[in-house]
């Protein structure tokens, strides 16, 4: 469970599922007999079955997660979205009575739910395809899955393990300095929009935006 003070939580589940979508890289976490275990890896969201989705991806065969891993309790997929320290000399209120610390501002979405683990390469191949297909459609001249020599992805599919998280809860959180006084917020936003790392400006665009 995330710890989510009230000022921050994001429940608009669509807005969270669009995130995700929209998202790269994510963290799977499950539990297994020696304690946690966590690894790196593109996930691709899926809306049904409704109410919230699944999320579906893959490891590779050695990474011991898929064997070690006790599906009879909740996996956790967590996205991070930008983040960004936040320096109390940003704050109108330093000047006023000196009573600011630093923190950090950030956004991040943690779905969990019951996890499965496949290696049928009908739908390893579906499903790499499906994620191959997301992330290349930016380019002028995409790769596809076709354009390697069977024999060559027959031997990686092999090597892969798939994955399915069937989303049974979704929690979105966005520290966004809501529990501070208006001048400060803006104090911060004016900042980090003039930041020099990408990061900052994202979370100064989030800050800026009417619901953030």
């Amino acid at each position: 469970m995330l710890y989510i003070p009230p000022a921050f939580r994001a429940a608009d589940v669509p807005r969270l599922q669009d995130q995700m979508a929209a998202s790269g890289l994510a963290t799977l976490i499950t539990v297994g007999a020696q304690g946690p275990l966590v690894s790196h890896l593109p996930l691709i969201f899926r809306p049904e079955p409704a109410p919230l989705g699944v999320l579906e991806g893959h490891l590779a065969r050695g990474n011991p997660q898929w064997r070690d891993s006790d599906v009879s309790r909740q996996a956790v997929a967590m996205f991070m979205g930008p983040d960004a320290y936040v320096s109390p000399s940003w704050y109108a209120s330093k000047a006023e009575h000196g009573r600011v610390v630093p923190t950090w501002n950030y956004s991040v979405i943690c779905a969990s739910g019951s996890l499965e683990f496949f290696d049928d390469e009908t739908l390893l191949r579906d499903q790499v395809t499906r994620l191959t297909d997301r992330f290349e459609s930016r380019f002028a001249s995409p790769w596809k899955v076709s354009d390697a020599p069977a024999d060559y992805l027959e031997r990686q599919f092999k090597g892969i393990v798939g994955i399915r998280l069937r989303i049974e809860a979704l929690e979105g959180k966005s520290k966004l300095s809501q529990n501070r006084p208006e001048a400060d917020r803006a104090g911060v936003a004016a900042a980090l929009r003039d930041g020099e790392h990408e990061a900052e400006r994202s979370v100064a665009a989030l800050m800026d935006r009417p619901d953030g």
